[in-house]
């Protein structure tokens, strides 16, 4: 008689038998998840600004920026370079445990979801990575989008009220309660959780294409990199017209929707269906290297894990 079709054995380990795949620890994945995300953001934030911003320019307005060249040139002439960082604390702070729930989380289900050779396929990849995108998503990302938008959209007005992270977090808590930092909490479960199901079905696809019949095949770092661009250029593809309505229902003006619905009915009605994808260039830029540069680290910091924390 068969196993059950997600039973995991007992058998493997970090130092499974040859012909079985290793599993990693869920507190090495946690671990390793938060060095990542915290190395990768600083990397690429300014990438992320432009983005946010050019999301939040409203046709309505009429527009601020004409594009990516135009945004980046008035930012550095009002603010300086460090403009482009404004409200890089709040994504520094919830990058890590991001990354950490995120990783943390898809171990944890691929762990238990695995065949007998320890094997995942892609489309329990997928399942792992939406259970992962909806954890972070509900536990890191949506308090901590919500403080980077209002940060990066207050830098618009003609005085900035938000002094720095901590102060931007007591205002938003005073005047709005714990609930204005959930603001587009459903939009943003259904970004993350796609996201990360889009992200972790191409990566197990790719690795499984690329290990044949070998589970323990060494991937070098190049490949890792490669495969999560193509992972993160397809998440793009796949939910960019969801990161905008999540943008829009986090930014300063949100009051104006009534939910995500209306949100992306009133985007549609006055804008078009090309506002969907405002910000795609620089977000395909900075999702590509995200992804990219944080499957590498985290698979480099999760070998260092495995020599100096036995988890047999």
């Amino acid at each position: 008689m068969s196993s059950p079709p997600f039973h995991r054995p007992h058998c493997l380990s970090a130092a499974a038998p040859a012909g079985q795949a290793k599993l990693t620890h869920p507190g090495k994945a946690i671990l390793a998840g938060g060095l990542a995300g915290g190395i990768e953001i600083c990397i690429t934030f300014p990438t992320e600004y432009v983005k946010t911003q050019l999301q939040l320019d409203e046709k309505a307005n009429p527009p601020r920026y004409k594009g990516i060249g135009d945004c980046v040139k008035q930012t550095v002439r009002d603010h300086g370079v460090k403009g482009l960082y404004r409200g890089l604390s709040s994504l520094v702070y919830g990058s890590i445990p991001k990354a950490a729930v995120r990783f943390g989380m898809f171990e944890f289900l691929s762990n238990k979801m695995r065949d007998e050779s320890g094997k995942l396929d892609s489309t329990r990849g997928l399942i792992c990575g939406l259970g992962a995108g909806v954890a972070e998503a509900v536990v890191v990302v949506c308090p901590m989008e919500t403080v980077k938008v209002k940060f990066i959209h207050d830098q618009t007005s003609a005085n900035p009220k938000y002094r720095g992270f901590f102060h931007g977090v007591r205002e938003i808590v005073r005047t709005q309660g714990l609930k204005g930092t959930y603001q587009g909490l459903t939009a943003t479960v259904l970004k993350q959780g796609s996201n990360q199901a889009i992200r972790f079905y191409v990566m197990t696809a790719l690795r499984n294409w690329y290990k044949g019949d070998n589970p323990n095949k060494t991937i070098n770092p190049l490949v890792t990199g490669v495969f999560g661009a193509v992972a993160g250029a397809a998440s793009v593809f796949g939910n960019t017209p969801l990161d905008v309505i999540k943008t829009r229902m986090q930014g300063l003006e949100a009051h104006k929707y009534k939910s995500t619905v209306d949100c992306a009915i009133k985007i549609m009605k006055y804008e078009g269906p090309a506002a969907f994808y405002k910000g795609t260039v620089p977000r395909l830029g900075r999702v590509c290297m995200d992804v990219a540069i944080v499957f590498i680290i985290y698979e480099e910091v999760v070998k260092v894990l495995n020599k100096v924390w036995k988890t047999d």
